[in-house]
């Protein structure tokens, strides 16, 4: 593992080498030799996410190379773009797996996010996102302008249009993984002002991003379709989700806690449930899910003496739930269509970096935040995953004259951000001395982990 792991000899790389090459060659044999491959193509699908997802990151892990990196790599290996192990059939099915991870993701950031961390943080956190919001909205807009003879359905009309949509892909820009961001740090149990800051402001900055999307695609409207005109019925919807969400995530965790205080047996088999049953009535209920989860966690670490309980809970799943997740993940990438792309994706994943890292510069000079802050303090913002593919989706349905091509190029430039982001993070925690793997006289003293260590792999 990343933290405190024992050197391993050449015998053991050579066996894991082995292993992971031998659950590819397995697959593969058995997918075209068996009868009933197709009947068992998930089963397989799973076993190769686990088995190689595992030993890839094993094999990897004296590169520095972040975990969830190697499980997306393994996902691109044997999906459907390359070996083509795991069709597209399985790589969908799967999918499923992706609403308990993402509820075991909420959950695990709300208890990480503690009443004395954020009062301490509340002037960085502030400022943080109203830079990180607003200056990389405005920034990626123009960017987008910029871009846009490359970008073809940028030019299917006016000036008008081609300004809602940059703005569109400006809103998109402001959007962050929370998956990522602690898939890294439970790997690294990191512990410093870049680590504590990123997690907070990843999962704080999420609710800011429901409001600013949901608000920008209202007023957006009248700019791309003609005969549109604005309507606060969007924005009462958004409230009502908002509300609903923090009122159904409040009643969740007092049930929580009573049942951890109580009850406490099988609580996984209780966290699966929620994960899977309560994310589809969440849905049905139009509210969000993880705004829901997020909030029942942060109840249960601060209103009650549950919260390790929970955390504990969380781990003992992580280590099997992620590796699928983020397998899944990189098989669900596009490759033909990022290959197709890639010019417009690039420019605009270097861009949003650069100006997250300026936006970065000026919220922590005017927080008065440390040095540290001033010079990696953005390396955890980078990453995009799930939620900006929600947005994406979201914006291609609701404007079909262009949503197609949209949700095209932000698949190819979430695909950049969610492969290099992570690897920034980590090296930067890494280079910091933030990192349980630091060299032990680099390592800065903390009062306490940014993150808890994880079960059995450290994978959150």
């Amino acid at each position: 593992m990343s933290g405190g792991h024992k050197q391993k000899n050449v015998e053991t790389y050579a066996l894991q080498m082995f292993g992971l090459a031998a659950s590819f060659a397995l697959l593969w044999t058995a997918m075209r030799v068996s009868p009933h491959a197709d009947t068992v193509a998930n089963i397989a699908a799973i076993g190769l996410f686990l088995t190689a997802g595992t030993l890839a990151s094993e094999i990897l892990e004296p590169l520095r190379i972040p975990h969830l990196t190697a499980y997306l790599a393994v996902g691109i290996i044997g999906g459907p773009h390359v070996l083509h192990l795991v069709g597209h059939e399985s790589v969908e099915s799967l999918q499923s797996v992706n609403a308990l991870a993402l509820a075991l993701i909420a959950f695990a950031g709300g208890a990480e996010l503690r009443v004395d961390m954020l009062k301490k943080a509340m002037r960085s956190l502030a400022w943080a996102t109203l830079m990180q919001c607003f200056l990389v909205l405005i920034g990626v807009t123009l960017l987008f302008l910029a871009a846009s003879p490359l970008i073809s359905f940028a030019n299917i009309g006016g000036t008008k249009m081609l300004i809602g949509i940059a703005l569109l892909a400006g809103v998109l820009a402001i959007t962050r993984s929370p998956s990522a961001a602690l898939g890294i740090l439970s790997q690294t149990r990191a512990q410093g002002p870049i680590a504590t800051f990123t997690l907070a402001f990843v999962m704080l900055s999420d609710v800011v991003v429901i409001v600013l999307a949901a608000t920008v695609i209202t007023l957006v409207k009248p700019l791309v379709e003609p005969g549109a005109s604005f309507s606060m019925t969007a924005l009462d919807h958004l409230g009502r989700e908002i509300v609903g969400s923090v009122a159904l995530g409040t009643s969740l965790g007092l049930l929580i806690v009573a049942y951890l205080r109580f009850i406490q047996k099988h609580f996984i088999v209780v966290l699966v449930a929620l994960g899977f049953g309560f994310t589809e009535v969440i849905n049905y209920l139009g509210f969000e899910p993880l705004l829901t989860f997020l909030m029942a966690g942060f109840l249960v670490q601060n209103l009650s003496r549950q919260g390790e309980k929970l955390l504990h809970a969380v781990e003992d799943m992580g280590s099997v739930v992620y590796v699928l997740f983020f397998a899944t993940a990189g098989a669900h990438l596009d490759l033909p269509l990022l290959k197709k792309l890639w010019p417009a994706a690039l420019i605009l994943f270097a861009g949003r970096a650069a100006i997250t890292a300026f936006a970065n510069l000026l919220s922590t000079r005017l927080a008065n935040d440390p040095p540290v802050l001033r010079k990696l303090g953005w390396s955890g913002l980078v990453s995009q995953a799930g939620v900006a593919l929600g947005i994406a989706s979201t914006i291609s349905n609701t404007f079909p004259r262009f949503g197609a091509g949209f949700r095209a190029l932000a698949v190819a430039w979430v695909a950049l951000n969610e492969m290099i982001g992570p690897i920034i993070f980590k090296a930067s925690l890494d280079a910091m001395g933030e990192s349980s793997s630091a060299p032990e006289p680099s390592r800065r003293e903390a009062p306490r982990p940014a993150v808890r260590k994880e079960a059995g792999r450290s994978t959150h």
